[in-house]
């Protein structure tokens, strides 16, 4: 068991700095954009090519992990990250900091599933298997929850560049205790097509688990956006200041994971509590634009993704066979970056209040909807 919870460290800090990368780099875009002259269109690409590709390449990756074997694209994919970030941390201006970006979202793209079925080898079925999801899930979380802390705490004081740097010694630890910490496994022998075996899908866990990491995402991430904003552009607040405003967020989510990792409640149960709580943070924020409003936003937005993640994380990992799970964690990672990429955009474009009552009112509705299509299937948790 120790062995394994070592190896678990190991999973968890790769997903950390892969979705860290995606906020971080957000945050600390105008700090970017002035020292390389970018601006508009060429900006928005530095994030666009890392969650493009980081998205488009979740299924595909999944199922090389299945074929080739889960250590191995692993391995693979952390490589490919560390060097992109190298790449990305020196990078002279657009022709090469945007390539890099999307090398970096390959590399995320090839870890994530393949961790996550790691995890869920690891640990056997029951409480052990939802402490080490619910251990995963918390780290994915509090990654884009702290991407929008240290980005702008990074960017403040050392530069944008140092958000890349940062994952270097992480990228090269990883590399290193790998081999030796990670169970080298079997490849299945799975055919590569089609992406996702026939019947995947028509699973109710994950295709409900799926959904919610879309809703939590796009409201969680393109809340924090928001409330970054505001803090700075309404409020005057700086970088750092708005960092430090929002650091209830990443403490929240950590509580919420912590919390449901705990509980034995019924996962549909978990999931519609933690949308409510991220929904009536929502309505906080939209019904007043102050910094009080954007810190009880980020306590309960915080606690509500950090408890319906972990919820919904092990309800749709748990309910596939082995040989298909690395394909399984490529959908529910897939679902949560398409919740990134098209939340942020959106609740931006309605900007401020708008934005947030929007984001109330879709995990409001998820909020009733997931547990509905949940109550005719086994609960994992029950």
């Amino acid at each position: 068991m120790r062995s394994s919870r070592v190896a678990l460290a190991v999973l968890c800090t790769a997903q950390f700095v892969d979705v860290l990368d995606v906020n971080a780099v957000l945050v600390a875009l105008p700090s970017l954009g002035r020292d390389l002259g970018l601006r508009g269109g060429g900006l928005q690409w530095v994030i666009t090519a890392y969650v493009i590709v980081f998205g488009a390449g979740l299924l595909p990756a999944g199922r090389l992990a299945d074929a080739l074997g889960r250590r191995r694209v692993f391995a693979a994919g952390m490589a490919v990250f560390t060097a992109a970030s190298a790449a990305c941390a020196v990078a002279p201006g657009a022709g090469v900091l945007v390539p890099a970006r999307a090398l970096q979202g390959l590399g995320a793209a090839l870890t994530a599933p393949a961790a996550l079925a790691l995890i869920v080898d690891a640990f056997p079925a029951g409480r052990p298997r939802e402490r080490a999801v619910a251990a995963w899930t918390a780290v994915a979380a509090l990654g884009g929850a702290a991407g929008v802390v240290l980005g702008g705490l990074i960017a403040g004081t050392l530069g944008w560049r140092w958000v890349f740097l940062i994952n270097l010694p992480v990228g090269l630890a990883t590399l290193a205790l790998t081999p030796r910490v990670l169970p080298a496994g079997r490849a299945a022998r799975a055919a590569l097509w089609p992406l996702v075996p026939a019947g995947l899908l028509g699973r109710r866990p994950v295709v409900v688990a799926a959904a919610v990491a879309v809703v939590l995402t796009a409201t969680t991430s393109g809340g924090a956006v928001l409330a970054t904003l505001q803090l700075q552009d309404a409020l005057g607040l700086t970088p750092q200041g708005a960092s430090l405003a929002l650091l209830p967020l990443s403490l929240a989510v950590i509580a919420g994971s912590v919390l449901t990792s705990r509980a034995r409640a019924p996962a549909r149960a978990v999931i519609a509590g933690g949308l409510l709580l991220v929904a009536g943070g929502s309505l906080t924020a939209a019904a007043g634009s102050s910094e009080a409003a954007l810190v009880a936003w980020a306590v309960l937005a915080g606690l509500g993704l950090g408890a319906a993640s972990v919820a919904a994380t092990t309800l749709g990992a748990s309910a596939v066979p082995e040989p298909d799970r690395g394909t399984a964690s490529a959908v529910l990672n897939a679902a949560a970056q398409l919740g990134t990429a098209g939340g942020v955009p959106a609740l931006v474009l309605l900007a401020g209040r708008p934005g947030f009552a929007a984001a109330a009112a879709l995990a409001g509705c998820a909020a009733v909807s997931a547990p509905r299509a949940l109550r005719r299937t086994v609960d994992s948790r029950s």
